[in-house]
């Protein structure tokens, strides 16, 4: 989401990519800056973390709002402690679970405040004192204590130095990071095990996290706290429970810890089968290796350094969400409360599905092949327990977030791709059961109607045309499967976007509910929340027709109609007007990159048979959008979204239809890229003549044959080959303009 400021294989693939870093031993993670997000409005996660690990080790700071939604903003300079769970890039705030705060000298528990942390277990801190890579976190607090942690999948250990005096280490269930702690429970179980758990709600309605931790050195004593007053020894629950234990070693203490959204049982299983061991250094280096080995997807060619660590950072920022969900055995805690087993798929959760469907997901069907089951068969299981598909599932709760159905598209993009391991009859009964699914917002109107009245709902028209991408994803499979009456019903409600162009304006309008258009209106007003657009305006929802962009160029009245508007929407300027939403940033006119709803836009030129436009606008993007600052994403990170486009982007083509497999071409950033496929097969995406000024493609070669068309399919990539692109400073207006090589809405 870009913020409320709040599947088996390919049916042609026998096995999963071959994950093995290439010949060269690329350090890869050498290019990776997890600072680059963590400024402004990135939102990203800064700690320790394995490739979709279930755990996040890392950094936390006093929430104070939005910019705080993972738990650390660059600018801060209090640490709280350290906790396990973190959100990456998101615009509301959650988790921080299970805190914990090494310092040395007298017992203290208070937080303490921004302003003053005198007499607080917190500390000072400074960025020349930190390091952070993949798979590591290191600080040196200003109290003395260097912390340094790196993880498995569901497990962390940490390693603490401490300066003379009492070696203490503050174990937090109260605080989180934007949520609220309503029963928690600690317990020393023997001289090296403490267990526990915290149970919470927040953004996610409910959300229960289990504990062991163990540590290498013996506790001398655990004394307990009824949130700041002293409660006994060794045990206590409550809501607010916090523990101090004390060290006698004068070693560096180690402590590992692991967590379970079952039991503690479950915590001690995981963390006795991934990190049996006290080796931090060989858990690092295996963190290390596992990062390396996911980066290895796309190799890229280039001499400009800092695009490399634009890029790899990029790709680092998209392997950290959704996360694993499930514990070794296969357990997890699902959306009912009720324990469900994984047998034979892993089950995931923080889907940020209204961003990620649109790119990081069509994405992950090419460099993440083996995933893609497990994450269809996780919102089967989400549909199982709530009734209806995910919309933004966060580890055991719907949150109910951003508009749209959005696990649709998903999952309609991984059947028209061929994907097997799961179950297309169970998928497609779980989509159409969510689409007239009568408690979801706005779904019976659409049922009625055919549209959403403005004035019966809330952001009705982002509902309602998000809606219609899911349906035409439902159509397209539905024809696949040879179901006619389905595919008749859903490719007519995919055409619902129709219901809202005023052709007399040339906008999307919303609609009263007497069917009258709302009066007065301006395309340039959002009102966060409570408007008729999600995060937006009629400026940037008039273009918002990803799943049919010919017919959108039809109701404009043809190309050169379609053009020139779509010229407008990145020159115009306007006024947002009071209540904006912060969200919409990154702005070229009344373009925003900053946000989801625009990321296909750019793209939409070559539909009219104008692709030089889009390599104009997509080679600016990335060059003024994507920095290696901590301010270098233009808006929030959202779970990969942001990087997502600028990977794919830079690879030459974007899927503008989430669910039909046609990739648009753009502008390759790079010299070669090489992409890693199933069966030991590659993909190379090879620009001649590239550079700053040659942003135009003027020839196509797919496999050494000329290539006419402004696209190439997913299954041509997937076969693996050579698409070469020869690049020029001027625009080669005829290339994939004549309409039979324009990119189709129906493949």
């Amino acid at each position: 989401m870009s913020g409320i400021a709040c599947l088996a294989f390919f049916s042609f693939a026998c096995t999963p990519a071959q994950k093995t870093t290439e010949p060269e031993e690329i350090n890869y993670i050498s290019y990776v800056d997890p600072y680059i997000g963590s400024g402004e409005h990135g939102h990203v996660f800064v700690g320790a973390n394995v490739p979709f690990g279930m755990i996040q080790a890392g950094p936390q700071n006093i929430h104070k709002g939005w910019d705080w939604c993972s738990g650390y903003h660059y600018t801060d300079s209090v640490i709280i402690g350290f906790s396990h769970t973190h959100l990456s890039g998101t615009g509301c705030a959650d988790l921080g679970d299970i805190l914990l705060m090494p310092y040395s000298g007298a017992v203290r528990t208070a937080r303490g405040e921004q302003d003053n942390i005198e007499g607080a277990a917190s500390s000072y801190y400074k960025h020349s004192n930190e390091q952070v890579a993949p798979g590591y976190y290191s600080l040196l607090m200003d109290n003395g204590v260097k912390a340094e942690m790196t993880t498995t999948e569901r497990a962390a250990i940490h390693r603490i130095t401490y300066p003379e005096g009492e070696q203490r280490l503050l174990i937090n269930l109260k605080e989180g990071n934007g949520d609220k702690a309503y029963d928690t429970y600690l317990k020393k179980v023997d001289d090296n095990t403490i267990e526990g758990y915290r149970f919470s709600r927040g953004w996610s309605p409910q959300h229960k996290v289990y504990f062991v931790m163990k540590t290498e050195q013996p506790i001398a004593s655990l004394q307990v706290f009824n949130d700041d007053a002293p409660a006994g020894e060794n045990e206590l629950k409550g809501e607010a429970v916090k523990g101090v234990v004390t060290f006698e070693a004068t070693a560096p203490v180690q402590v590992k810890l692991a967590l379970s959204s079952v039991s503690c049982e479950n915590a001690a299983a995981n963390l006795n089968a991934e990190m049996p061991g006290w080796s931090f250094d060989e858990v690092r280096s295996a963190a290390e290796a596992k990062w390396n080995d996911e980066l290895a997807a796309i190799q890229i060619e280039t001499n400009d350094e800092r695009a490399k660590k634009i890029f790899y950072t990029s790709m680092y920022h998209m392997f950290i969400d959704p996360s694993l969900y499930c514990d070794v055995n296969g357990e997890f805690r699902g959306h009912d409360d009720k324990v469900y087993k994984a047998d034979t798929w892993k089950n995931y959760s923080t889907f940020s599905l209204w961003d990620t469907y649109r790119t990081l997901n069509p994405l992950f069907t090419i460099i993440q092949p083996d995933m893609v089951p497990d994450f269809v068969n996780s919102y089967l299981s989400i549909f199982d327990q709530q009734g209806k598909l995910p919309i933004w599932p966060l580890v055991g709760g719907e949150t109910e977030c951003m508009p749209g159905y959005s696990a649709i598209p998903v999952i309609a993009d991984a059947y028209m791709k061929g994907f097997q391991g799961f179950d297309a009859e169970r998928a497609f009964h779980a989509m159409t059961t969510s689409a007239t699914y009568p408690k979801q917002k706005g779904v019976p109107f659409v049922l009625e109607k055919g549209y959403i009245p403005c004035d019966k709902l809330a952001e009705a028209t982002s509902i309602a045309m998000e809606y219609a991408v899911g349906d035409w994803g439902i159509a397209l499979m539905a024809k696949k499967m040879g179901k006619t009456a389905e595919y008749d019903e859903y490719l007519k409600r995919g055409h619902y976007y129709e219901q809202y162009f005023d052709k007399s304006l040339n906008y999307i309008r919303p609609k009263m509910d007497d069917g009258t258009w709302r009066t007065p209106y301006s395309p340039f007003r959002s009102l966060h929340g409570v408007g008729d657009f999600c995060e937006g305006n009629g400026w940037q929802y008039t273009f918002f027709v990803p799943q049919n962009p010919e017919g959108l160029i039809s109701l404009m009245g043809g190309d050169a109609a379609f053009v020139q508007k779509l010229d407008s929407l990145f020159i115009v300027e306007g006024d947002l007007g009071e209540g904006a939403s912060a969200d919409i940033s990154g702005l070229i006119g009344m373009y925003a990159h900053g946000n989801e709803p625009s990321h296909h836009v750019a793209y939409m030129y070559p539909y009219a048979g104008e692709q030089w436009k889009t390599a104009e606008k997509v080679r600016w993007i990335q060059d003024n959008f994507y920095t290696d600052k901590p301010e270098g994403v233009i808006g929030n990170e959202d779970c990969g979204q942001m990087s997502a486009w600028h990977v794919m982007s830079a690879l030459g083509f974007y899927q503008v239809n989430p669910s039909n497999g046609v990739l648009v071409f753009g502008s390759p950033l790079f010299d070669k890229a090489t992409v890693r496929l199933p069966e030991g097969k590659t993909f190379e995406v090879v620009a001649q003549n590239n550079s700053k000024d040659n942003i135009y493609i003027q020839s196509v070669t797919l496999n050494g044959q000329p290539y006419e068309k402004a696209y190439i399919t997913y299954d041509d990539v997937m076969k693996g080959g050579n698409l070469t692109f020869v690049m020029g400073n001027t625009p080669n207006k005829d290339f994939g303009a004549a309409p039979e090589n324009r990119p189709t809405s129906q493949h």
